[in-house]
Order: C-alpha cells, then sequence, then structure tokens
C-alpha cells in the first residue's frame, strides 16, 4: 500500500490537507514497519486548495490513501474521484499511522475539521479501495 501522509515539516502528521504542500510517501505491506520512499515538497500555488488541474503530482505518485490530522468534504471528495482513500486522525508519527493503516489497524480519532472552506458541512472518509 502506498500512502501519502501530510507534513509540513517533515517529522508528523499535519492538518489542513487542502493546504499541504508537503507530503511523505509511506509503503507497507501491512505486515511490518512502513518505510518513507519519498517525499513531495511543493511549491505554494501546488496545494490542492490552490492547484485545480488533474495533473497534480499527488494524483501521479500511485497513492492510495492520505493520512492527515484534517481535511474537508472538497478534499476528500477530489481524492476518492483520484481513487484514493483519506483517512483522518490524531495520531502524529507518520511511520506508524501508515503501518496501522496497511494492517487495518483503526486510526485515533481526529479532532473536528473546523475550517471556513467546508460550510459546516461534515467530514467525510472514502472507504479504501483495493486496486
Amino acid at each position: 500500500m502506498r500512502i501519502a501522509v501530510t507534513s509540513q515539516n517533515f517529522k508528523t502528521i499535519t492538518g489542513h490537507a487542502g493546504k499541504t504542500r508537503r507530503f511523505l510517501i509511506m509503503e507497507s505491506d501491512g505486515t511490518g514497519p512502513a518505510d518513507e520512499v519519498g517525499r513531495l515538497d511543493l511549491p505554494a500555488q501546488m496545494s490542492l486548495h490552490d492547484y485545480h488541474g488533474d495533473d497534480h503530482p499527488l494524483f501521479g505518485a500511485r497513492i492510495d490513501a492520505v493520512i492527515t490530522q484534517s481535511a474537508g468534504r472538497g478534499f476528500v471528495e477530489r481524492l476518492a474521484r483520484h481513487g484514493i482513500a483519506v483517512h483522518t486522525t490524531s495520531a502524529t508519527d507518520p511511520l506508524q499511522a501508515a503501518a496501522d493503516l496497511a494492517a487495518g489497524r483503526p486510526l485515533p480519532a481526529a479532532a473536528p475539521h473546523d475550517d471556513e472552506h467546508s460550510h459546516g458541512q461534515d467530514q467525510v472518509q472514502i472507504p479504501l479501495k483495493t486496486r
């Protein structure tokens, strides 16, 4: 499983997924620890909040899931259209969260998403589909 983790500092899981420009790319087969296999460090105009093309680097990275501390409905729905499941969590350790997700273990619940762009809509998670 290939997982992108929002991480503005490349150390911990951070929130506001739509505005994130930095992602740790993890891989795990669900039987052991996750491995960091890459990083995306994008310019400001490439946050998914600001970039609206279907050729975003995250979409071309063969990602199965994104782990973040917060995401709005628009972010979740947009990634779902590209076959990417979004998982929100209060966890802070990217390696542990990626390993847990790949192994099918539940992630700690995230705090409610508070964003002026969510327009009062509840946060949603799209189930992970197998490829």
